[in-house]
């Protein structure tokens, strides 16, 4: 998908007052960019937008992750992942990826690990594997048999593994399926996690559930300095547009919902609790344009979403980016 990425700012902490900004420092803010109480739009790149580097269309962005360096690793569901420079957004290098037989991936999550490995979700099993920064295969994760596209499994092709986190010290990992597993309601989908193992694998440990907004799926989560979740909710209407919804969910007191055949919302299974930061249509548009009917111009198919640090007055900055899907009717925004 192609990238629209929006700058934000979000108060860490587990204190009641959550705030996020897109941008720099909250106080360098201009007046007017509010989304929300908690959410301000600092600005808006296109610069990506119906580019190439080196063979490579710049577009079908699904995730986004801040490599050790501090530039950004940018990941096409192509099975392609481009270096950008974190400040100007340029290309500066591309791998390719594949599977253990050569074959492309549906790539849609991203974590870039402490020791500059990449774990990458492919929605096509799903799938987790590590790869090495010049895209060798090191690892595979295993993924427990409902969460497999059918008939394997209960998932549904292209609505598995969307997003991908490291939660805070490295030793979990959380992936988003993006829509509920056949068997379950609507609208409630499943996290899965694993825990690294002293040789440094994972291994399959809770999951839990997450109910999101009539009709929207989850195509990115990311963690947050304590441990909770950045949750994007999307969804699209033809001829109206696209809804895409950031949350701040908790997983504390949440049900373990790993042993649960079905989630019925009438079981007794604790989800996940979440709060709404903002509705992304309510952002101000600070002039930017759609190429298809939209409720806020600013919006596209935004898919990808990472954490990049604090501004000086503590909260987080967040960089939302979009999907393109090489479609002439998008744009890749960040």
């Amino acid at each position: 998908m192609r990238p629209r990425t929006v700058l934000a700012s979000l108060a860490a902490g587990l204190a009641a007052a959550t705030c996020l900004t897109a941008g720099p420092a909250a106080a360098d803010t201009p007046p007017g960019h509010a989304c929300s109480p908690r959410v301000q739009l600092d600005r808006f790149s296109d610069a990506l937008d119906r580019t190439t580097y080196d063979g490579t269309f710049v577009g079908n962005l699904s995730a986004l992750a801040v490599d050790r360096d501090g530039s950004l690793a940018a990941l096409e569901d192509r099975s392609s992942l481009l270096r950008l420079d974190a400040r100007t957004l340029r290309p500066e290098s591309v791998v390719r990826l594949a599977d253990e037989t050569g074959a492309g991936l549906d790539s849609e999550g991203l974590a870039v690990d402490a020791d500059g490995t990449r774990l990458i979700t492919s929605e096509t099993e799903p799938s987790v594997r590590r790869y090495s920064r010049d895209g060798r295969i090191l690892d595979r994760l295993p993924v427990p048999a409902p969460l497999r596209t059918a008939p394997a499994g209960r998932a549904t092709a292209n609505q598995t593994f969307e997003g991908l986190t490291l939660l805070p010290g490295g030793r979990t990992l959380l992936a988003s399926m993006e829509y509920a597993l056949s068997g379950d309601t609507a609208g409630i989908v499943r996290f899965q996690t694993w825990r690294r193992t002293a040789g440094g694998h994972f291994r399959l440990a809770a999951q839990y559930a997450y109910r999101t907004d009539a009709g929207l799926g989850v195509p990115e989560v990311r963690a947050t300095p304590d441990g909770r979740l950045l949750v994007l909710e999307r969804g699209f209407t033809a001829g109206v547009g696209n809804t895409v919804r950031l949350y701040l969910a908790d997983l504390r007191h949440a049900t373990d919902t790993s042993g649960i055949e079905n989630l019925t919302g009438q079981d007794g299974v604790r989800p996940a609790r979440k709060t709404l930061l903002a509705d992304i249509a309510a952002c101000p548009s600070l002039g930017a344009t759609a190429r298809q009917p939209q409720p806020d111009p600013l919006l596209d198919n935004i898919e990808g979403m990472t954490v990049t640090g604090r501004d000086r007055t503590g909260r987080l900055r967040v960089l939302l980016v979009s999907d393109d899907n090489q479609n002439a009717a998008q744009t890749t925004r960040v």
